[in-house]
């Protein structure tokens, strides 16, 4: 059995409430999913909180995971990136409203730790060379999006193209990282 049909297999177990699977899937994929919270909010503690949230939501949402023939982490990476940036984006409404995320930050330690940063240091440059192969503009969206937190409008304004336009420079730029990436 492969690691991913494990993974899928995993998954099918958490719907039916088994507590033993849900721990081998966060033991198998915890590291992977922080280094994406990590990443996108660039805090830690925050990242940590974050994490606890997504596999709530796993827990809860099991049951919606349909086998299409994709990766089950890739279900799972966008329900960890789709939560970090709607962090993010509270986050900086919090701010522009004149919060206290500044003292909150001030008690927080931001320093990752050396699995987390062995983890984002090895998929950070694959990410990065992957990028490279994309166009300047389409790389520039794709940072904007997934690790900026930048809606496609803002992205569309930003390049100047169509809405729909810049929905599909992301499409594509995202398959032609996934092409990379498994290589």
């Amino acid at each position: 059995m492969s690691r991913l049909t494990e993974i899928e297999a995993m998954i099918a177990r958490i719907a039916l409430g088994d507590r033993d699977a849900f721990g081998a899937l966060y033991d198998a994929t915890s590291a992977k999913l922080f280094g994406i919270c990590l990443r996108v909010l660039s805090n830690r503690a925050e990242a940590e909180d974050a994490l606890q949230e997504i596999y709530v939501k796993v827990w809860h949402n099991a049951g919606r995971y349909q086998v299409n023939g994709l990766s089950p982490m890739t279900w799972l990476i966008t329900i960890a990136r789709n939560h970090a940036i709607d962090r993010l984006r509270m986050r900086r409404k919090a701010e522009s409203r004149g919060g206290d995320m500044d003292a909150v930050a001030a008690m927080a330690d931001t320093a990752p730790g050396p699995e987390a940063l062995a983890v984002a240091a090895s998929d950070s440059a694959q990410i990065e060379r992957c990028l490279t192969e994309l166009e300047p503009d389409r790389a520039g969206a794709v940072r904007g999006a997934y690790l900026a937190g930048d809606s496609y409008a803002d992205l569309a304004a930003r390049y100047d193209v169509p809405l729909n336009t810049m929905r599909t420079w992301l499409r594509r730029s995202l398959m032609r990282l996934k092409e990379c990436l498994t290589r």
